[in-house]
């Protein structure tokens, strides 16, 4: 890792699915000249809509310049081919064959930019099924398939693990990231109210405590129908916990320049990530990507 400038954006979305985009593009175009090198937008990013809207706006990433969802990023990822965005969740179309077509579902999905093209992408393993506080009972696994693999991207700027919100809450897929070498960890997200209010912040200090990494976490926020509502609440925190930058509300952007000398820092007083002896769980996918112009 080198020192890197990143930005989050913290967005609002509904079912406006053109608004939602071109807003979300033109707020990432802003962070790009600002000379942001790696900008994350959140999940949901791109909207709030009926599974059947869903269905029907999926992406199909080998076609991914003639979706409304990606191609305004790409065109700005080409534009400023030093950088890098990562698309923090759509909704992807499966290929045919593959059994979360055979069974109607989609894959929420986290996709990465880099000069203008995809060049790695990750699907979101735990899907929230959750009874809220308020009453509300959210099914994401009535719609969604769940991924299998953790994804590490190896740049030049960092090596990047990569999540997506409801993974927040299972330690074994961040540790994998940081066994796969993870210097920074990405989680977009639309949490929820009822459950940022209480977790959301533990949750990333906690994940960078246990990663010793930085966590970059940008989020939804805002009103979304009657019953549905999301936290905002962006951040990034160091790998010593601490929180280093936040959303001050609304739509707005998160800077934050992240340093190699802290995370070496870390790392080397208090070296949890060799004391670990108990094996187990997922392995990361660690994709190379440092030779990528």
């Amino acid at each position: 890792m080198r020192d890197v400038s990143v930005a989050l954006l913290q967005l609002s979305a509904g079912p406006n699915i053109g608004a939602c985009v071109t807003a979300a593009a033109g707020r990432c175009a802003a962070a790009l000249e600002a000379a942001g090198e790696i900008v994350v937008l959140p999940e949901n990013y791109w909207g709030i809509a009926s599974a059947e809207v869903k269905r029907g706006i999926a992406v199909d990433l080998s076609r991914a310049g003639q979706s409304l969802l990606i191609s305004p990023f790409l065109a700005l990822s080409a534009s400023f081919p030093g950088s890098w965005i990562l698309l923090g969740g759509l909704p992807e179309r499966p290929a045919s064959g593959d059994p979360a077509a055979e069974r109607g579902l989609l894959y929420n999905t986290l996709v990465v930019l880099h000069a203008g093209r995809i060049v790695a992408h990750y699907r979101k393993i735990h899907r929230f099924d959750a009874d809220l506080p308020n009453g509300v009972s959210l099914r994401e696994s009535a719609t969604t398939a769940g991924g299998e693999r953790p994804v590490v991207i190896h740049t030049p700027l960092a090596s990047i693990g990569l999540s997506i919100c409801y993974d927040l809450r299972f330690p074994s897929l961040y540790r994998a990231l940081a066994e796969a070498g993870a210097e920074l960890i990405v989680a977009p997200s639309a949490f929820t109210v009822e459950t940022g209010l209480d977790h959301w912040e533990v949750l990333l200090r906690a994940r960078a405590l246990d990663t010793q990494c930085y966590v970059l976490a940008p989020a939804l926020h805002g009103r979304h129908s009657e019953t549905r509502q999301s936290f905002g609440h962006s951040m990034v925190v160091d790998p010593w916990g601490t929180v280093i930058a936040h959303s001050s509300g609304g739509d707005s952007t998160v800077v934050a320049r992240l340093e190699r000398e802290v995370l070496q820092g870390v790392r080397a007083r208090l070296p949890i990530l060799r004391h670990q002896i108990l094996p187990g769980g997922p392995r990361a996918d660690s994709i190379d990507l440092r030779g990528v112009t």
